[in-house]
């Protein structure tokens, strides 16, 4: 009697043993590929600096100590200000007449000193400081002068005050000295008025009021 039922497959045979094999060869290279293509759109983490490694020309540091060191301290200003003004300075008088000299530092209120030489002429040899010398207002200019002191008259100051006259003797190239005070009015002077000086000479003034007399007191009567 002839068997018709129908043949069953062989599970265990070679040929489904390679397909398996084939099949998970191929899953995983899959894997393999999908997490090569991960990587490489993520792109390459960064990395810690290693110790002695350069940072490129033009890149801008991240470290702790740029990010938080203080900013530079701007200088303040000390509050000191300078008493000399903008563009003072000792004018040019070499070689100019003295008392224009004079003129041109008390213009710029200067003080002066003149020192008269033993040569001829009247003109300024050198000053200090020198001319076009930054100064302060008030500072005094000492200035030498070629030739000796020339002749002056002194002037009457006997009716002005002592501060009065004591201008006066300055303008004249005299110089006041006082016997008793420089309060009150004149009341005497020397050398006179009138009389003959040289720059530079010191004319004595006697200022104050005069010492009043003190009343004569009587003797009482003898009883």
């Amino acid at each position: 009697m002839t068997d018709e039922r129908e043949p069953v497959a062989d599970g265990g045979g070679p040929g489904r043993g390679r397909m398996l094999l084939g099949g998970g060869v191929a899953v995983i290279l899959l894997a393999v590929i999908g997490a090569s293509v991960g990587w490489i759109l993520a792109g390459e983490p960064e990395r810690p600096a290693a110790p002695g490694d350069t940072a490129p020309v033009g890149a801008a540091s991240t470290s702790a100590s740029a990010t938080t060191a203080p900013p530079t301290a701007t200088a303040r200003p000390n509050g000191t200000r300078s008493s000399a003004p903008a563009g003072l300075t000792v004018p040019e008088v070499v070689g100019v007449d003295f008392e224009q000299a004079r003129r041109d530092l008390r213009e710029r209120r200067l003080g002066w000193r003149l020192v008269f030489g033993t040569g001829a002429g009247r003109t300024v040899e050198r000053t200090s400081p020198a001319p076009g010398t930054p100064v302060k207002r008030g500072t005094t200019v000492t200035v030498w002068v070629a030739g000796p002191a020339p002749a002056v008259t002194v002037p009457d100051v006997s009716t002005l005050s002592c501060s009065d006259a004591a201008d006066d003797l300055v303008e004249a190239g005299l110089y006041p000295r006082y016997a008793t005070g420089r309060q009150g009015p004149v009341t005497a002077q020397e050398p006179a008025a009138g009389g003959t000086a040289r720059w530079n000479d010191q004319v004595t003034l006697t200022c104050g009021d005069k010492a009043s007399t003190p009343p004569t007191v009587s003797p009482s009567p003898t009883p």
